[in-house]
Formats: C-alpha cells, structure tokens, sequence
C-alpha cells in the first residue's frame, strides 16, 4: 500500500503482413486456443542486440515521452464501485499522483476522482503514466489498508496485456530475475514475471539485416511489484515492449509510429482481489483506440 500523507480526494494497411488474421484471444482466466504457427518450432535466429542486457544498471530517470499522449478530460470509466473502494480504467498517459517524474505536470488521475466522485481516495497499487487499465482504489483507510496486506499476500491476481519485439520461442515461460527499485534505490530485490504468448505478426518493413518486423501479444502476471518490472524483464529478454522510450528499441517504436501508434503498449486488462465485505470482484478493462489499432495491424482480436 501506498503511503497517504494526506488523503486524495476523488473526485498504411499495405505495409501490414498478418500472420494470423482474425485470430480471437480469449480473456484471462480462460484457456488460450493457440495459433496455428507453422513456424513456432523454428525461431529465426535472434534480432540484432538479442544479448540480455544488464537492465539494473542503466535504469532511465527520463519521463515516458510516448506517454504523453492527449488524454480525454471525460469522466474517468469505473470498472467497479462501491461504498468502500472503485476500480478505474486508468487512460494512458495520464499520471496517477504527483511524483519526482512528474516534471511540471498539473494534472492527475487522483486530482480527476477527487472532483468526480467527491470523497476521499487512497490509492492501493499504481500504475505507470503510460500504461492503461485497472487501477484499485479505497475510500477509507481501514479498506486501504485490507487491500494493501491482499496485494502484499498475493491475493490480489493482476493481468496485462502487452506487445513485444520478436516472437518468444515459448508459448508460456517465467522471468525471475532480481531487479532494484529504480532512481536512487540500487538495492536488488527478487522480481518475478509469468508470461504467456497469445499470438505472433509481421509487418513488411525491414529492420536492420531483416526484411520484415516480427511481432507478439503477450498476456503477463507480475508476481512481484518492482519498479517497471514487466518493461525491465522484456528488456532483459531482448523482446521490448512496443512504445517504450526508456527500456525500449526506438527502431520499432518508430515502425509503429508510422502506423499510426503513438502509446506504449502495456494494458492492465484484469484485476482480481477479495472485497473486504466478502466475496472476490473480477474486472476486466476495454481497450483504448490506440491499443486497439495496434492490434488490428495483425489482426488481432482480444476477448475481454
């Protein structure tokens, strides 16, 4: 849980080659139907700078500038509410708190509730600005404070969605590597991540010795709450995240922007956590326009 000092009060398609066209992705929690991937046997070999890299040390201080997309002044869409705690469907590039990151920026997520939904807010967990989805919040401390020991417990069952550079070799895999805990905290601690491949694309633009790009969706469940921990592991990997201007490859960030595609691609599809009255609340997040566009360059369709 996060500390509350004081309480926030709330308020060109012929560029495309799809690899699997139309293919539906069932939502999290319900069992994949994988591809036909005549070539998922037979990884081509690596894209350039495929080497692990040793992500801890050269952690960027530098804001999410594909984050900074325009983001609609429209009530913010509640996945969930209730007396004692909400789920929001955090937009992309909207900053939840003001921060040391923040630079300068005035506006933010929980300024937004205060004035929508009039009432105190504790935030639970965050979520990075560029990154959308479900985002838990409590109305009172005591409720916040339930939450925090479910997240802290491993009772609180978080999915993402995501789209990385290359194809992983793997259909399921986990990454366990220690990571620190950004600017000025140097201290590694263990960080886990569970991910799975839900679909591979191309796109006809080459990229270095390569005459085409190679692409995947991946839905992944941190296990742990590490700063940029699912950015940092696919780096690790060498499969980046798509729009990530820190731990990202600028050269497919910018294949992307030619398509139209101007957001990092992280989503937090589902939240699942026990209420403290009792009982489990299962959420789901809609994509946005741009997520969405991004899928339909492959043909994507994600069932959420």
């Amino acid at each position: 849980m996060l500390p509350a000092p004081d309480p926030v009060v709330p308020a060109a398609p012929d560029l495309v080659v799809p690899v699997a066209p139309d293919l539906v992705v069932p939502a999290a929690g319900r069992q994949a139907q994988q591809p036909d991937d005549p070539q998922a046997a037979g990884q081509r070999p690596a894209l350039p700078h495929s080497v692990p890299s040793p992500d801890n040390s050269a952690v960027s201080t530098e804001p999410d500038t594909l984050a900074a997309v325009e983001t609609d002044t429209a009530p913010l869409q509640l996945l969930h509410l209730d007396e004692r705690l909400a789920v929001v469907n955090k937009p992309a590039g909207l900053m939840v708190h003001d921060s040391k990151l923040a630079r300068g920026e005035d506006d933010f997520l929980a300024d937004r509730l205060r004035e929508q939904l009039g009432r105190p807010i504790f935030l639970v967990h965050r979520l990075d600005r560029a990154t959308s989805g479900c985002l838990l919040l409590a109305f009172d401390r005591d409720t916040a404070s339930a939450l925090g020991k479910a997240l802290m417990g491993g009772e609180v069952l978080k999915d993402y969605l995501t789209v990385c550079r290359g194809w992983p070799a793997a259909l399921s895999w986990r990454v366990d590597h220690d990571l620190d805990g950004g600017p000025g905290k140097p201290v590694k601690k263990p960080a886990i991540t569970d991910f799975q491949r839900l679909a591979t694309g191309e796109l006809s633009v080459p990229v270095g010795e390569f005459t085409s790009s190679r692409y995947a969706l991946l839905r992944c469940q941190p296990q742990t709450g590490r700063f940029r921990q699912i950015r940092r592991h696919l780096k690790h990997l060498s499969h980046h995240m798509i729009g990530d201007t820190s731990h990202g490859d600028g050269r497919h960030n910018r294949i992307f922007r030619m398509q139209g595609v101007h957001r990092m691609l992280l989503h937090a599809e589902r939240l699942r956590f026990p209420h403290p009255d009792g009982g489990t609340v299962d959420v789901r997040a809609p994509l946005d326009r741009e997520f969405q566009k991004a899928l339909d360059l492959f043909g994507w369709q994600v069932d959420l």
